[in-house]
């Protein structure tokens, strides 16, 4: 029976979908580990016709495997990129040499799979996006993929591959209520997707956190490179054109190091990007095509939408999807220092489930004026409730109804030297950029500099 693309859909979206079903108890008892890998099996095991890097972490999994996918195109490798959760569309999470996945492509997946979906009992929607990702990248015949887990990481659909190299990105508080409340329970959670010999890279951790890494490093054999301790980074000049680092590996004579630059601002970029230098200097073993080069190449011309992304310039309007504590201080580090003297406008919206009152206690020093709003999500914090919390701060905020009403108020309170800054979840990030497309076009295209 021919679909069409909204009923294809509709279909990935009717079965269970914790994306917006937060509340549930992560375990095996639940998330069963070895759904994934059946079905999959049932689909040719399309996930062993390429090898893959594997990122997990709390921040910076998104832009490190961002960073990874571009150093691999510009070596010419046919790459694809799978990650999630997606700013505007889901055709975003599916993407072979920087493309989005086309409707009919997605159609064609889905009309393909749906007999063999439903010999697997409990499927989720996130298990089944896996699927048709891997299963896109085999028919696609990529050359190598470059894979974000989705949530955690010892019971991630995900964690079916067996990589060349597995990465761990920056780890702290988030989703505490599933994947527990002390770092060392999230660190071994993450860390679920060490595999036996397979080496590991991590970002610089917390010692609670990075001494748990380092035990199940030891007990699967998996070769430890820790970016702080094996590689080093020192940030450089930054402006809203990007920034340049260097990078380098005493240990590793000769190969990658010196002097880099990203489009992507933030000294958090520097250490995601260090994590994606490290991590593609031992995938390019088996790349012989990946050269310096290449990955020079790469980290000049990486795009990650929605990641302190510079929209305008008079006045400055960047959107974040800053969504928890660790993130959102970032956000205001890179606020305060690349806009030290300017007013700053804060559309702030945040999904219910996170840490809101820290995250406001964050930002309430860095903002002059806020505006409370929230994205077109169920997980979506109401405003009347930011409101109160934001008060409870001794700031006097306003409120707007959706995230396109939040940046329209804010453009007009904004002077031609002001900062607007949108952030608080990734979905308030995407409804951002969907709102400045048509914005932009109101305002006229002569007043508008976009960049990244």
């Amino acid at each position: 029976m021919t679909i069409s693309y909204t009923q294809a859909l509709d279909y990935i979206y009717s079965f269970t979908n914790y994306e917006v079903e937060p509340q549930y108890r992560y375990a095996p008892g639940v998330i069963d580990p070895t759904r994934p890998a059946r079905l999959l099996g049932l689909l040719g095991n399309p996930h062993l016709d390429y090898p893959a890097i594997h990122i997990a972490g709390t921040k910076g999994k998104g832009s490190a495997a961002a960073i990874c996918a571009s150093a691999l195109r510009s070596a010419g490798l046919r790459t694809g990129l799978y990650v999630s959760p997606h700013l505007q569309s889901l055709a975003e999470r599916f993407q072979v040499n920087g493309s989005w996945i086309s409707p009919t492509d997605l159609v064609s997946l889905v009309s393909d799979v749906r007999p063999t979906v439903a010999q697997v009992e409990g499927i989720t929607t996130f298990e089944l996006m896996t699927a048709l990702a891997f299963l896109h990248f085999a028919r696609c015949q990529v050359e190598v993929a470059v894979i974000e887990v989705g949530l955690g990481g010892r019971l991630d659909a995900t964690n079916v591959i067996s990589p060349l190299v597995s990465v761990i990105t920056s780890l702290s508080y988030d989703h505490t209520h599933l994947l527990g409340e002390s770092l060392a329970e999230i660190a071994a959670e993450k860390g679920g997707i060490i595999k036996p010999g397979v080496p590991l890279v991590s970002a610089p951790q917390p010692e609670e956190a990075l001494a748990v890494l380092e035990r199940i490093a030891a007990d699967k054999g998996a070769g430890f490179t820790l970016v702080g301790r094996d590689w080093q980074y020192e940030p450089g000049h930054a402006d809203l054109d990007g920034q340049w680092f260097c990078a380098d590996c005493p240990e590793c004579f000769g190969r990658p190091g010196g002097r880099y630059h990203i489009p992507l601002l933030g000294e958090h970029q520097v250490i995601n990007a260090t994590v994606a230098l490290a991590a593609l200097d031992i995938a390019r073993q088996g790349l012989p095509r990946l050269t310096d080069q290449a990955i020079r190449r790469g980290l000049q011309q990486v795009e990650w939408p929605g990641r302190f992304q510079i929209l305008h310039r008079r006045p400055v309007v960047v959107v974040d999807g800053a969504h928890n504590v660790a993130s959102v201080r970032w956000v205001r580090q890179t606020v305060e220092a690349l806009f030290p003297d300017r007013r700053r406008i804060l559309v702030f919206g945040a999904t219910a489930d996170k840490d809101l009152a820290e995250m406001i206690r964050v930002l309430v020093s860095t903002a002059d004026e806020v505006i409370l709003t929230a994205a077109d999500h169920p997980r979506a914090a109401d405003p009347a409730d930011l409101h109160r919390r934001w008060e409870e701060q001794g700031f006097a905020a306003r409120q707007a109804p959706t995230v396109s009403s939040a940046i329209a108020m804010a453009w007009e309170m904004a002077g031609s030297d002001d900062v607007i800054c949108i952030t608080g979840s990734l979905f308030v990030a995407g409804d951002a950029l969907t709102a400045w497309k048509e914005i932009s076009e109101r305002i006229g295209e002569d007043k508008v500099v976009v960049v990244q």
